[in-house]
């Protein structure tokens, strides 16, 4: 056939689809797919999570002439009045169709190159299933020829999606859904039903072949249940394996807890993603602390499979390695965000690696077949007193000898702010009257302040690219740590007091002893809650849960009402009896035979982060960086601040970086791409030098990480605008940006 011959019957063949393409329905016209085009297919950007595109039509030279090109409004978090729920989803692209979800945590499709709406699917609608509200940071995407689903969970339903029509697939499990609760433990091993307790999956899962590998978001509190990692098959719903993160008697592991004490806690759990090297059949993942978090004198020992970076067969479900980074985590340190696949040059050879950043500002890199650190990692020694009655801190933990840390480790007094005299007397005068020192000072009575708790790296996760630069995102927090033994007063606690303890004291505490704005807290203290709430608003709270908060379904009625008399200090007081001393209030709290949920004797004072009397940061700044690590040596191309407060920029400081939620976007021409700031800004840098290219404020803060996709001849970089942290304001849009 000759060219001009060629040309035609191809032309008249793209007619032909064209035309019968037409005919279909709209999903389908607008799938049709460019050969250049280039997606974001899933959570992370691939199935390594690296956040690399490998796109240079927007690059280092022509970024500064980006601009909005179109919106996506959800129609949610519009009231200014009203403080609306998170929204940091990075949506994925695939077949020119842009997926992700509202604050209210509804699905839609958008045409990926002007916004429009392909169709939006809400769980709520006509459901058996309670408002709810949570974060979801993303969705899967899964296809096997026509079949092609939307997979993301709402609660503790995990939902099957026509990803052409949105509409639930009746096939998968129960009429589209799957009850996540499945897989994590029967009343007959545990003592309890895992259904009647909370959980959910806020960031999500991963595809292997046809499994979606699962990780879950718990409570911290007593009433956590077992993090165990699951797989269900895409196609029918069913359970295809479990990974006990919290071992049964004659497991692995099982000799690192105290005896029986898979029965009392749970947690040790994957909230912050994995990822999938496709080529080993293998999955990367990280897990969080073991409840409760600050206390942990009934799981004497190491802990495992808890604050592990671990290795399993995708297929299979089995332990192929793991590395703990924290033994017997008393200080909430979960590892925060996915794992990346990366390939470095170590000691002159390419090696296949796995790189994991933590809450407190390590990276550790492992050889991905054996688990092997590529730099030194020793075990050091560190504080085991003074600690409370009963625990047993680890003498030593993991430090790794590169690259050094990206956050702050030790505070001492040279630290403290100098921003004005007063904010320097203010923060010397708790710095001399609290424990200092070690990150790893085990919990008190008298008051720790701390570095490691948030902060350092967060749930948006680290990006690499295909030369073995790793860039992360920091926030330099100061924390306020201080335990209190319950029942302190001698008295017979009251079934409202119970609850708080067991479910709410993890995060919140019930006074704010300093009046001061200087103790900000990242919850609130509950500390006359009705004077902002009524006793209907705080009951549909504590029901549907909101944000990080999750859900308290599982309390009855009744229940509920007890914890609202105690919060609200309107139930009648019991009367001491003599038989209630101090020494017996773990059996005061959980009664005999009754394991859990778990009420221990010392709780903490709530997720307290501690600022000077204006509301900044106690200590010197930069309060928030971006960092650029090359992994081939472990050392540092380039440390920048990151984000800034323009009320001090005015004033002359140079800017300080702020506390940043989000994480980063590395492209091939030349750029990171990241918002997280809390001065609800996007920027573009330099990834060679840090060099601030491009910014831009958004109508609400980016607390997500942007993605970017090729459509149609055109790069786009779009990232959800939802606001709702720091204080700042709510949103509920998807920004879009393109060259002119």
């Amino acid at each position: 056939m000759n060219n001009a011959n060629f040309f035609k019957s191809k032309g008249l063949l793209i007619l032909s689809i064209l035309i019968i393409g037409s005919m279909a329905f709209q999903f389908e016209e607008y799938a049709f797919q460019n050969e250049d085009d280039v997606e974001w297919r899933a959570y992370g950007g691939d199935a390594g999570g690296t956040r690399y595109a490998p796109m240079t039509q927007i690059n280092k030279e022509n970024v500064g002439q980006l601009k909005p090109v179109w919106s996506y409004d959800t129609g949610e978090n519009n009231d200014p009045e009203k403080k609306g729920a998170s929204l940091p989803c990075q949506p994925i692209m695939v077949g020119g169709v842009l997926y992700g979800t509202t604050p209210k945590l509804k699905l839609f499709a958008t045409e990926a190159d002007t916004g429009k709406e392909l169709w939006k699917f809400d769980p709520f609608e006509n459901s058996f299933q309670n408002p709810t509200s949570h974060p979801i940071r993303g969705v899967v995407y899964w296809e096997r020829g026509e079949d092609k689903r939307i997979l993301y969970s709402v609660g503790p339903w995990l939902y099957a999606i026509d990803a052409r029509t949105g509409t639930m697939i009746k096939s998968f499990g129960q009429n589209g859904v799957v009850d996540l609760h499945e897989g994590l433990g029967d009343s007959a091993t545990l003592g309890y039903d895992v259904q009647d307790y909370s959980m959910k999956a806020t960031t999500p899962g991963v595809i292997y072949n046809d499994l979606l590998i699962m990780g879950s978001a718990l409570s911290e509190g007593g009433d956590a249940i077992p993090g165990h990692i699951r797989a269900f098959n895409v196609r029918t719903g069913q359970l295809a394996w479990v990974f006990r993160t919290i071992p049964l008697p004659g497991e692995y592991g099982y000799e690192t807890w105290s005896k029986n004490a898979y029965k009392k806690l749970g947690a040790a759990n994957c909230w912050a993603g994995m990822v999938v090297d496709e080529k080993r059949g293998m999955v990367f993942l990280g897990t969080g602390s073991p409840s409760v978090d600050f206390y942990g004198a009934e799981r004497i020992g190491t802990n495992l499979f808890a604050n592990c970076v671990i290795a399993l067969n995708a297929k299979t479900g089995e332990r192929v390695w793991h590395f703990q980074t924290v033994h017997h985590d008393l200080w909430d340190r979960d590892i925060p965000c996915p794992p990346n696949l990366i390939t470095v040059t170590h000691q002159g050879r390419k090696v296949e690696a796995v790189a994991q950043a933590t809450k407190d500002g390590y990276v550790f890199i492992f050889d991905r077949d054996t688990g092997a650190p590529l730099f030194p990692v020793q075990e050091v020694p560190v504080p085991t007193s003074p600690a409370l009655p009963g625990e047993q801190p680890w003498p030593t933990q993991p430090m790794p000898s590169k690259p050094k840390p990206f956050a702050n480790q030790v505070l001492t007094k040279d630290a403290l702010t100098r921003r004005t005299p007063e904010a320097y007397a203010f923060t010397l005068d708790r710095f001399e009257n609290s424990l200092t020192g070690s990150k790893y000072m085990p919990p008190s009575t008298q008051g720790t302040l701390y570095y490691g708790f948030a902060g350092g790296a967060e749930w948006g996760g680290a990006a690499v690219d295909p030369n073995g630069i790793f860039y992360i995102n920091s926030s330099n927090m100061l924390w306020w740590l201080q335990m209190r033994q319950v029942n302190q007063q001698n008295m017979v606690q009251s079934e409202g007091e119970k609850l708080f303890n067991t479910s709410c004291s993890g995060c919140h505490a019930l006074t704010a002893k300093d009046k001061s704005p200087a103790t900000a807290q990242s919850y609130p203290s509950l500390e006359n809650i009705g004077s902002r709430l009524t006793r209907q608003q705080i009951n549909e709270l504590i029901r549907t849960g909101r944000n990080r908060m999750p859900s308290f379904q599982h309390l009855s009625a009744n229940e509920r009402d007890s914890l609202l008399d105690f919060l609200l200090k309107t139930e009648r007081k019991e009367q001491p009896t003599p038989s209630d001393d101090i020494h017996q209030v773990t059996r005061v709290h959980t009664p005999e035979g009754k394991l859990f949920p778990y009420s221990p004797p010392y709780v903490n004072n709530g997720n307290v982060q501690f600022l000077d009397p204006d509301g900044y940061p106690a200590i010197k700044a930069p309060w928030g960086t971006l960092n650029a690590i090359d992994m081939n040596t472990g050392e540092y191309l380039w440390q920048v601040p990151l984000g800034e407060y323009p009320e001090l920029t005015k004033q002359g400081a140079k800017p300080t970086g702020s506390a940043n939620i989000g994480g980063p976007l590395v492209t091939a021409g030349g750029l990171v791409f990241i918002a997280a700031t809390s001065d609800e800004k996007i920027r573009a840098f330099d990834r060679k030098t840090g060099q601030i290219l491009w910014e831009y404020t958004l109508p609400a803060g980016g607390f997500a990480t942007p993605i970017t996709y090729k459509i149609k001849g055109v790069q786009f970089v779009v990232i959800a605008a939802g606001g709702s942290r720091f204080g700042k304001k709510s949103g509920g849009q998807y920004m879009a940006f393109a060259l002119p």
